[in-house]
């Protein structure tokens, strides 16, 4: 952590998924942009076939198509290779947490072991670097910085984007600021083993339940000490967990009023599976 920011190897990296929750929704375009002593040295990008076919709303977002993936390689076969690539490189993603949230159980599904290092996340690096800009989407920090980008919602694209956001961001701490004080700068922490889902399950059994219940799109009912109704039963079909710095959070179908609505787990005091 004591090496200048300018010395370290850095991976920027980028998943596109068949939809917004892990758990639920898979990956199907994992890429990333290695940058050394000034310059990318190397890519790496796979489109990956996901086990459920996508639904339109998706593919309208990221362009790929179930055509485009129907003889590509399973996740299992990309996640060894993707992480070769990465190496000992400094991860950087914008809104790490969605990527890492994806990317975590599908390496430990491979008997692979989770990466050591932090990632730094450009979202909440621009935040402390440029205070007050009115959003901090990977898009908006791009224009601001002048970043060059060909398209955005493509995982290489999206990813090169990212790794030239996280250069002019330290750029502008400072060049003599070392890669330590890069991350002290970003304040949030974001560490692989955070994202583990085989540590999640063993964590309470509430979170047992609601990773049971997103995987296979059970019903549950639980209490949410929260709300207007605090303690008062409730039913919803999880459709996954976020894993934020500011807590977990389950978003689900609420059965009370017919939409989707996110809960935080420290406020569920219990929840049973139903179907």
């Amino acid at each position: 952590m004591n090496k200048n920011w300018r010395d370290c190897v850095f991976v920027g990296f980028d998943t596109e998924t068949s939809g917004k929750y892990p758990l639920t929704a898979e990956i199907v375009e994992v890429a990333g942009a290695k940058w050394k002593n000034g310059q990318i040295i190397e890519r790496f990008q796979a489109l990956v076939k996901p086990v459920r076919p996508m639904g339109e709303q998706v593919i309208a977002i990221h362009g790929i198509t179930n055509e485009m993936v129907a003889d590509a390689p399973s996740i299992g076969e990309v996640i060894g290779p993707f992480l070769k690539f990465m190496g000992d490189g400094i991860p950087v993603a914008h809104h790490a947490a969605f990527d890492m949230g994806f990317l975590a159980p599908e390496i430990e599904r491979a008997g692979l072991s989770l990466p050591t290092g932090p990632v730094l996340d450009t979202c909440f690096l621009g935040q402390r670097v440029i205070p007050k800009l009115f959003n901090y989407r990977l898009a908006t920090l791009v224009k601001e910085l002048k970043v060059p980008q060909e398209r955005a919602h493509r995982a290489l694209d999206d990813a090169e984007a990212c790794l030239g956001v996280a250069l002019e961001l330290m750029k502008k701490l400072g060049d003599d600021k070392t890669i330590g004080e890069v991350f002290a700068a970003q304040e949030s922490v974001f560490e692989w083993e955070r994202f583990s889902l085989k540590k999640l399950v063993t964590q309470s059994e509430t979170y047992s339940v609601l990773v049971e219940a997103s995987q296979k799109q059970l019903a549950i009912e639980f209490k949410y000490e929260g709300g207007s109704t605090p303690g008062e039963p409730r039913r919803m079909t999880p459709q996954g967990i976020v894993r934020t710095p500011q807590g977990d959070y389950v978003v689900g179908l609420c059965h009370r009023e017919h939409r989707e609505k996110r809960f935080y787990v420290n406020r569920i005091s219990s929840a049973v599976i139903l179907d």
